[in-house]
């Protein structure tokens, strides 16, 4: 069985504490910590995902870092290889690259000169160019919106990074089985985030592919605190200005309160077979959101070895 792997999504963790942050998220027990990636949603909200993670894994030697997701379809896929070479080299096998298509908010593709309707497309072609670029392999590729002729990144990252795919979607799903190591849920129930991953894995199946090791995982927003009512008003604020929806279609999957009723809305996940968890936590303070954190990972840990046990 792949061992829990649970850490945070977060800008919580930059800013001038940022060192101080990441070594908290290593001595509460954290696995990984990672970036969200927007250009400019709704108008101006955002961090770049690779610059925010090449700082993160300046700020720390050993924690492993996740993008999730990027939106690949706004980038060019070969200096998006060269940048995912250069961090998996100052970083070697502590990078996970999540993809996703966006879409939320089309006026931030066109921001970027990008028609929103093409982002499935975009998306499935630059993942196609972003492996054979990773593998180190001479491409010549001429797609709908990618033409190259004798392209090759060196050094290839060793070992590979894994290209996980994102979505709530069956297409995402099926994107991640033909194209991907993996996919991240977010927004779904422990039931639907068993059917997608027998989804993706049916896809693989159905296009000959062979994946070493599925990286499947769930992001999941929360919010800790012990008065439930105020921690529920965090998140819904943060949440409402981030998205610019209503908060309420959201909060059945959003854990809220301590951080034992956060691990017990969580360890259905783990009883469907998910063992990698991103946390997008809000609470009163950034040392509070990761130490929060930090407690969910211990209590999932103790939940994962009572079930392998029986008892």
């Amino acid at each position: 069985m792949t061992e829990l792997r649970l850490g945070v999504l977060s800008a919580a963790t930059l800013g001038p504490r940022a060192r101080r942050r990441i070594e908290l998220a290593a001595d509460v027990g954290l696995d990984h910590v990672g970036s969200i990636d927007h250009v400019c949603f709704h108008g101006s909200q955002g961090v770049d995902g690779l610059i925010t993670t090449a700082l993160l894994a300046g700020a720390h030697p050993t924690l492993s870092l996740y993008i999730g997701v990027y939106l690949l379809p706004l980038r060019h896929p070969v200096p998006v290889a060269r940048q995912l070479a250069t961090l998996a080299a100052f970083a070697p096998s502590r990078l996970t690259f999540g993809v996703g298509i966006g879409g939320e908010d089309p006026h931030e593709f066109a921001s970027c000169g990008v028609d929103v309707t093409t982002r499935g497309r975009r998306t499935d072609e630059s993942l196609c160019v972003l492996r054979l670029l990773l593998a180190g392999e001479l491409v010549s590729f001429d797609g709908e919106f990618t033409s190259l002729q004798d392209t090759r990144i060196l050094p290839a990252p060793n070992p590979p990074i894994p290209l996980v795919v994102g979505g709530r979607s069956d297409a995402a799903a099926r994107r991640a089985g033909r194209l991907g190591d993996g996919w991240i849920g977010v927004f779904n129930s422990p039931t639907r985030y068993q059917a997608v991953v027998e989804l993706v894995e049916h896809e693989a199946a159905a296009a000959q592919r062979s994946v070493p090791e599925w990286h499947h995982a769930m992001e999941i927003w929360c919010s800790f605190g012990a008065d439930h009512d105020r921690a529920r008003r965090r998140l819904a604020v943060t949440m409402e200005r981030f998205y610019g929806l209503p908060f309420a279609p959201f909060e059945r999957y959003c854990p809220i309160g301590t951080p034992e009723r956060v691990a017990d809305a969580i360890a259905p996940y783990l009883d469907a077979g998910c063992r990698t968890f991103n946390l997008i936590p809000v609470a009163a303070s950034a040392e509070e959101a990761i130490t929060s954190a930090g407690q969910v990972r211990s209590l999932l840990a103790e939940h994962t070895a009572i079930t392998a046990t029986g008892a």
